[in-house]
């Protein structure tokens, strides 16, 4: 098999900003990446602000500095500051968004909700539980001949009683891309008025995601994963479409303001999406971590990050008894793998005994995608830019070690 050739990113200088890198191979950020200094700088200084002189005159010190995280995240995502909501987590991001349309426009029975066949489990549950006591319908979107999401059968199921699409843009298990710009265009194309919900956890930060292009409602993301920002941060883009037409659901003090009596008016822009108290050190991390990645470019980032997955690919195909899952015409960073008996859970153990970082996916993401593949689990590798070719060679051996030894 030929193998991918060398792109040009250096992954060195990016080490020497990885303090993480020295003591292992962390081959997880799909799950949680190792931040550069700086992100970890830029937390701690501001948590000794708010030692020194108190939080809320921290955070009244740093506003303009927090005012630019939204700048840098309408920078990275190309759209607009006043479109960007700074929250907790990309599930907050994502319930945040889902809460405004079934608070502003209810399900009804009948309507029905299209998801992606590989939908992750933690945006499918709350739509159960609205189906459940709405009576309204959800219908998973069958995949196409490649394994992502079929955008002419999406189309062909549109209709009036279709009052949302979730996707998901980068499955955190199968290694897929969906194509969620085609999506976009598909329901623009079709007149259809559903609300259109994108998942960008695990791709951005790997790859360039343009909600000007996607045309999505709402694009929800995380700050821990392929971004390399901080736990507990997340964000939401929100169209003009959502600004106009949904109340978000509950307000506070921060995204609306008490008039007096039973009046009330809704915080400008995407500010009506946010909460007033959030980690103001670790979102400042966050804006750390965008502008990392924006000064080292997501193109380079993405060819980098491409070659290290196809080399994990090409070679781990090559393994007796090791089955790559991955599918899709177009693929992310993560590969997922099932091995030979005594099976993934002791392979991941294997590997973290080697100080190699990886995850164990389970059927808990996805159950009905693990069921139709008949698969219990998978070895899930997610390298990032700053991941060595070495780093790569001794997982390699490692999964090879294991397997021969039957341990």
């Amino acid at each position: 098999m030929t193998m991918p050739s060398a792109p040009l990113l250096d992954p060195l200088p990016l080490r020497a900003d990885t303090p993480g890198t020295a003591t292992l191979a962390h081959l997880n950020n799909a799950g949680s990446a190792l931040p550069p200094q700086i992100v970890v700088d830029t937390q701690i200084e501001h948590l000794r602000r708010e030692a020194q002189i108190g939080g809320y005159e921290a955070h009244a010190e740093a506003a303009d500095r927090i005012d630019g995280v939204s700048a840098s995240t309408a920078r990275l995502m190309n759209s607009r500051s006043d479109q960007v909501a700074l929250v907790e987590s990309a599930t907050v991001a994502w319930d945040r968004a889902l809460q405004a349309i079934e608070h502003t426009e209810p399900l009804e029975p009948g309507d029905r909700i299209l998801i992606a066949s590989a939908e992750y489990a933690s945006n499918v549950l709350p739509l159960l539980q609205i189906a459940a006591r709405t009576g309204a319908i959800v219908q998973p979107v069958p995949d196409g001949g490649d394994g992502s999401v079929d955008v002419e059968a999406l189309t062909d199921m549109l209709d009036e009683d279709v009052r949302i699409v979730s996707i998901t843009h980068a499955p955190s298990h199968n290694g897929v891309v969906n194509d969620v710009v085609a999506i976009g265009d598909a329901l623009r194309f079709s007149g259809s008025a559903a609300w259109y919900l994108v998942d960008a956890c695990q791709s951005v930060g790997q790859m360039t995601v343009d909600a000007s292009r996607i045309g999505a409602d709402f694009i929800s993301a995380t700050g821990r994963k392929f971004l390399r920002g901080p736990r507990g941060t997340g964000f939401l883009v929100a169209s003009d479409r959502a600004l106009t037409d949904l109340e978000p659901y509950p307000l506070d003090l921060h995204s609306a303001t008490w008039t007096g009596g039973t009046g009330y008016t809704v915080a400008e822009g995407a500010r009506r999406f946010e909460t007033w108290e959030r980690s103001y050190a670790a979102l400042l991390g966050m804006g750390a971590a965008i502008d990392y990645a924006l000064e080292l470019g997501l193109d380079a980032i993405r060819e980098r990050i491409d070659y290290l997955a196809n080399r994990l690919r090409t070679e781990l195909t090559g393994i007796d008894g090791v089955r790559v899952r991955d599918r899709g015409s177009v693929k992310s960073g993560i590969v997922t793998i099932t091995v030979p008996a005594p099976g993934a859970p002791q392979m991941v153990r294997a590997l973290r005994e080697r100080g190699i970082n990886t995850s164990l996916s389970t059927p808990d993401y996805a159950p009905d995608e693990f069921a139709r593949q008949g698969i219990d689990s998978m070895v899930r590798l997610s390298p990032h830019a700053y991941t060595t070719d070495d780093e790569i060679d001794l997982a390699i051996a490692t999964m090879t070690q294991s397997i021969e030894s039957g341990s």
